[in-house]
C-alpha cells in the first residue's frame, strides 16, 4: 500500500467514534495522566470503553461529560 492510499483511509480524528488516549489528550489538551485518571475515578462511565487493558474515549460523550463539569 502506498502512503496516499494510507492517508486516504485515516478517519480524522474529529470524526472517530473513540480515541486513545493519547489521541484524546492531543484533541482536548488534557493531559495523558489526567485522561487515565479520570476513567480511573469513573470505570462505569459511558465514555469509557476497555478494549484489554486499553482506554478508549468515547469522543461525543466525553465531549458531553466535559460540557457539564466545572474542574478537569
Amino acid at each position: 500500500m502506498k502512503k496516499n492510499e494510507i492517508q486516504q483511509n485515516t478517519i480524522p480524528v474529529w470524526r472517530r467514534y473513540a480515541l486513545t488516549v493519547t489521541e484524546a489528550a492531543e484533541y482536548y489538551h488534557i493531559g495523558e495522566n489526567k485522561l487515565r485518571m479520570i476513567a480511573d475515578e469513573h470505570p462505569d462511565a459511558d465514555f469509557i470503553i476497555m478494549n484489554g487493558n486499553r482506554i478508549l474515549v468515547k469522543r461525543q460523550k466525553f465531549e458531553e461529560y466535559l460540557d457539564h463539569a466545572t474542574v478537569v
